[in-house]
Parts: C-alpha cells; structure tokens; sequence
C-alpha cells in the first residue's frame, strides 16, 4: 500500500471515529467544517484525497490535530517521529512546501511544522477556532505575516506569536527561500 493510499485509509477511519466520538452526524460535521456533506461521506469511504485546508478545517471542527486525523499507528506514551515520516501536506511547483513534524492531544490539537516559501510565494489560512494560537520561528529569509489585513515582518532569527482566529497569511516577499518552524495550538471541542 503507497504512503498516500495509508494516508486516506487513516484519514477515513479517524474522522469517523472522531465524529462519532463527538456525538456529529454528517450533516452537524459538514456545517462546523463548512464542507460539504458529500466530501465527508467520500473522506469516510476513503474514495477522495481531501486538500489540506479541507483536513485543518475537519480537524478544527472535531477539536483534533491534522497528526490524528492521519495517525495510523495508536502509538506509546513516547512517539519518536522520524524524518522519513513527517508528512509532507502542502507544496509547489517552485519549492515551497510545509512539513507536519509532530502532533498530540494536550489537552487540545498542538502541531509542530516545518516550513519553507520560496521567493514571491505565499499561503493563506482560513481562521481557525477561536483560542488557537501560532508561534512562528524564522530560520532563514524574512517571513510577512498577514494577519487580519496586517503585514508583519518577521527576520531570520525572529519569533512571533498571534491569534489565529483571523485570516492569515505566510509570505515570501524577498529574494531567498523563507524557512521557519511554527507551533499550533488549538483549544478542544466542548
């Protein structure tokens, strides 16, 4: 079985048992995601390879990390993740791409990342819910962090901290590639 065909079994069997751990039917699922009832049926029957904003949004919604919607192993109280094996979700033709390195359940969804955007490239973000907060740390190149309409500029060896319940944006203005590792913590479904 490829990587991706491990992937879509994963992410099938952990939405729904996360949905009906939550006590969502498809359709209560479908409006706190804001997909459709269709796309869930075919994440569930593992017949679609959903995009990566599809899966934040399903995992927003359930109040899980990306890292458990695509578990496929229930892992040790220790999980060593190694390299091979961080999950690479989102990329371009040109080289920019994002890294899921890690995640767990504490007490809500905390994912660890790693980032690369090459010159004049940019990802937007949907808002997440509210109480989730990014920590972003720039290794390499000069980061523009749009949030709610606001540039920041954001250097090599610089941090920055921001509530993520507003659109948002990581960008690559400059003329070297932008590296950074960011942190997200989501607040848990109640």
């Amino acid at each position: 079985m490829s990587d991706l065909d491990l992937l879509t079994q994963s992410l099938a069997r952990n939405v729904k048992r996360w949905r009906t751990e939550r006590g969502f039917t498809l359709d209560v699922l479908a409006a706190r995601a804001g997909v459709s009832r269709g796309m869930l049926i075919q994440i569930e029957q593992a017949r679609t390879n959903p995009s990566i904003g599809t899966v934040v949004k399903i995992g927003d919604a359930l109040g899980v990390s990306v890292t458990t919607l695509l578990d496929y192993e229930q892992g040790p109280k220790v999980r060593v993740v190694p390299a091979d094996q961080a999950v690479r979700l989102w990329h371009t033709e040109a080289g920019s791409y994002s890294r899921l390195l890690a995640g767990t359940e504490a007490p809500g969804p905390l994912e660890m990342w790693e980032w690369r955007l090459m010159p004049g490239e940019h990802s937007p973000s949907d808002p997440h819910p509210a109480g989730t907060a990014e920590l972003v740390h720039v290794t390499a190149g000069v980061l523009t962090l749009t949030v709610d309409g606001v540039p920041h500029r954001v250097p090599a060896g610089a941090s920055a901290t921001f509530e993520a319940d507003a659109p948002h944006t990581y960008g690559n203005e400059g003329g070297v590639p932008v590296e950074m590792v960011m942190a997200v913590s989501v607040p848990p479904v109640r």
